[in-house]
């Protein structure tokens, strides 16, 4: 008796041990990676519509996981864009955006406000690892880099990789965008690159840079992927001067950006190759997406923004709305999803999945999209969405409607703002190219949206008292 005792109670510890175990394993939380490009248009992946760029990696990733088709960025260009992904909160909030200048550039004296909480940040509360690869764009001062900012990696380009030009380049550059395999030499760029807050490279050799991006991730990934990580790869392509590294017979028929979209394409392959290696790939959350619409004024070398209006800059579809795969085997529900998402979403649903709540003392617009993620929610959280440049409001969006309260230039974003004498209203179910006025068809709805935006002006006071609108200076 007293050996079946034993026995029993031998076999108890052993499966309550197993059980531990195994529960252990099965709640383990989930690794997030975002891949965010630089000025990429709605049209420019082959599952996406372009019709000549080759993007099979991310197909595959829209197939096996799902393809969202209306989902923004939170500003029309680099700095706000990316200061909302990291913190979940529109720029008027966070302080990246002024009526002075649209981003930072190498002289200014600010960057996001030290008391912002971003994505890694938040995460750091479960113990994750955290990088940040690629570019930044928040600030290159050293009290603004990601290391200041919950990242415990930097690896990149502090900002734009057409900034710190020499004179004339640009303007050089602009003469050839006709061409469409023209490559300048990027000694006419003098950006750095950093390795955590230490300069290790000026002028950066970009015609390698996103592959090395690549390998820098799959290094990280590599070094935790026994732990819970966050890596956030932020390419600084195919924001222009264009540059690529592959070869004469390697050439892309859609010219220079074909191939820079290409090469982005096959460095998300490395990556879902090495997270199925190491079997890590069934915990792992994969988001591709871009900061904002394709810059048009450079032709050939802009990107396409498919079937929406406008581009880069400006408060049209095309400039806001962006391609969307997410990925994650055994943890995304496969599927095309229409229902509305923002980057402002990712804070609040990286939370929610790695069960961390979200801060309390500030007013956060992102919402959690977990649910819809999981295949647990049919409809999204998010049926509103306000569209800022600068330090205005120009548009919003509730369900299928937006209305616009200013234009912006279709084309060429610094050109000045076409005053409207009488709001225009679109249908973005029927007509996602904004060409046909609803307006005088549809007061009242004009009316909801018109007191939907005075509202939302009414409560952009931050309570943080250093972020105030103008820290780009």
């Amino acid at each position: 008796m007293k050996m079946k005792t034993k026995f029993f109670l031998i076999g108890l510890i052993c499966l309550i041990f197993h059980g531990c175990k195994t529960a252990v394993k099965d709640s383990s939380l989930p690794n997030f990676i975002v891949i965010f490009t630089d000025d990429q248009g709605y049209g420019d992946l082959s599952c996406f519509g372009h019709p000549m760029i080759k993007t099979p990696n991310l197909d595959r990733m829209a197939q096996e996981g799902q393809k969202w088709t209306n989902f923004y960025v939170a500003a029309p260009v680099c700095t706000p864009s990316r200061a909302a992904l990291l913190t979940g909160r529109y720029p008027i909030r966070n302080g990246m955006t002024s009526s002075k200048r649209a981003v930072l550039f190498p002289d200014s004296k600010g960057g996001l406000p030290p008391s912002e909480i971003t994505i890694a940040e938040l995460l750091k509360k479960k113990d994750y690892a955290t990088a940040a690869i690629g570019k930044w764009h928040l600030g290159h001062l050293p009290r603004f880099l990601p290391t200041k900012q919950g990242f415990d990696y930097y690896y990149g380009i502090p900002y734009s990789n057409d900034m710190d030009a020499r004179s004339g380049a640009n303007s050089n550059y602009r003469k050839h965008t006709l061409d469409p395999y023209f490559q300048v030499d990027y000694k006419y760029y003098n950006v750095p690159l950093l390795a955590g807050e230490k300069e290790i490279e000026r002028p950066v050799n970009q015609h390698t840079i996103t592959s090395r991006y690549v390998q820098e991730a799959k290094k990280f990934i590599t070094a935790h992927q026994d732990k819970p990580f966050f890596l956030y790869l932020a390419h600084n392509q195919p924001h222009v001067p264009l540059f690529s590294s592959k070869l004469e017979g390697e050439r892309s028929k859609a010219g220079l950006y074909g191939e820079v979209i290409e090469e982005i394409d096959e460095g998300v392959g490395e990556i879902r190759s090495l997270l199925e290696a190491l079997e890590i790939d069934r915990k792992t959350i994969l988001v591709f997406t871009s900061d904002n619409g394709p810059w048009l004024a450079f032709k050939t070398h802009g990107g396409s923004a498919g079937p929406l209006r406008a581009g880069k800059g400006t408060t049209f579809e095309g400039g806001q709305r962006v391609p969307m795969v997410i990925w994650g085997p055994g943890i995304v529900s496969p599927g095309i999803i229409h229902e509305m998402g923002s980057t402002l979403d990712l804070l609040p649903t990286f939370g929610a999945l790695a069960g961390v709540d979200i801060p309390q003392d500030r007013k956060i617009d992102g919402l959690d999209l977990s649910g819809m993620i999981t295949g647990k929610d049919k409809k999204s959280p998010r049926s509103n969405l306000f569209y800022w440049k600068n330090d205005r409001l120009f548009a919003a969006r509730s369900g299928k409607w937006k209305l616009h309260r200013q234009f912006t230039s279709p084309i060429i974003y610094w050109e000045p703002t076409e005053p409207l004498e009488q709001p225009v209203l679109y249908d973005l179910e029927t007509d996602p190219a904004e060409k046909y006025n609803l307006a005088d068809s549809f007061p009242n709805v004009v009316l909801g949206l018109q007191r939907l935006m005075e509202d939302h002006l009414n409560d952009i006071t931050d309570p943080l008292p250093d972020n105030l609108a103008g820290r780009i200076d």
